[in-house]
């Protein structure tokens, strides 16, 4: 067993396909589900089960890589205590972020930032929701952070863009379009895990329409809820943009209805040179 194994399942767990997982790393889809299978042989156990066009965790697969999640952040604390800012191989960016807006980074800015600064190395930090993402900024562990807005007031915030937050739903559930949300009271939801800042947020949303939906299915691993819903287990609400495939979902608007902001925040300090350049270009991008 090795940290580029361990990576490469959690990638896939967090996307729900070998395939997104494979572009999100920048590697060759075959090099990780390769490494996923010899990690499998290793462990005998299955940790990934097919489900449509995607893979969703087995049960032991949720346990490993709820294990594999702390092994790695340790890592990522133990590389943050001695970074190297003019080591011969270019600056380095260190971007904090939710496993819900990493798309976002390694799908679409990152890429698109690194053909303009080629010597620079990006390194992403996944934190478990926005106060883990305010800690990894006060700490110093990371000079940015993409995260939904508003944040505390010690913190710097510039609005990047507005995403809607749609019903995900089984075909078979028979609903208007757009959706009421008193329309939420009593449906069958897909929830994160109870204790977990996205699930904070959604319970206190539900609290504030008055809707008390059923728990269908709670847990964090965001790349099995797709399949959750799929198997008709129940409803999810998620962002419309981070929707790749829709086959065997039904996806709805809400009326009214409900948007999230997302942002860049720093500290109220002076940002390192490639942080600066990297915020720049990311208002330019949300422009255009």
């Amino acid at each position: 067993m090795n940290l580029r194994q361990l990576r490469y399942v959690v990638a896939t767990a967090d996307h729900g396909t070998m395939t997104s997982a494979a572009q999100a790393l920048y590697v060759a889809q075959p090099a990780l589900s390769r490494a996923v299978r010899e990690l499998e042989r290793e462990l005998g156990v299955e940790l990934f089960a097919r489900s449509g066009r995607g893979v969703v965790l087995t049960a032991v697969g949720e346990q490993v890589v709820r294990q594999a999640r702390v092994a790695l952040d340790a890592i990522d604390a133990i590389e943050g205590l001695s970074v190297s800012r003019a080591n011969g191989r270019g600056a380095e960016l260190r971007i904090a972020t939710t496993s819900s807006l990493e798309p976002e980074l390694t799908g679409r800015l990152i890429p698109r930032f690194a053909r303009d600064q080629p010597a620079v190395r990006v390194r992403v930090i996944r934190c478990d929701g926005r106060e883990h993402v305010a800690s990894a900024i006060r700490s110093g562990r990371a000079d940015l952070a993409l995260t939904d807005l508003p944040v505390p007031g010690d913190l710097a915030a510039h609005p990047f863009e507005q995403r809607e937050v749609v019903l995900i739903s089984p075909p078979t559930l028979k609903l208007r379009e757009p959706v009421p949300l008193t329309a939420l009271d009593g449906m069958r939801l897909v929830l994160p895990g109870r204790g977990s800042a996205r699930r904070a947020e959604i319970d206190a949303m539900l609290e504030r329409i008055g809707a008390s939906p059923v728990p269908a299915v709670e847990s964090d691993e965001r790349g099995s809820w797709l399949g959750w819903v799929r198997a008709g287990m129940g409803s999810l609400l998620w962002y419309r943009n981070q929707i790749e495939d829709t086959e065997g979902l039904a996806v709805r608007s809400f009326m009214p209805p409900l948007t999230k902001m997302i942002g860049l925040v720093h500290a109220h300090r002076q940002l390192p040179p490639v942080a600066r350049d990297f915020l720049a270009f990311a208002k330019e991008a949300s422009r255009g």
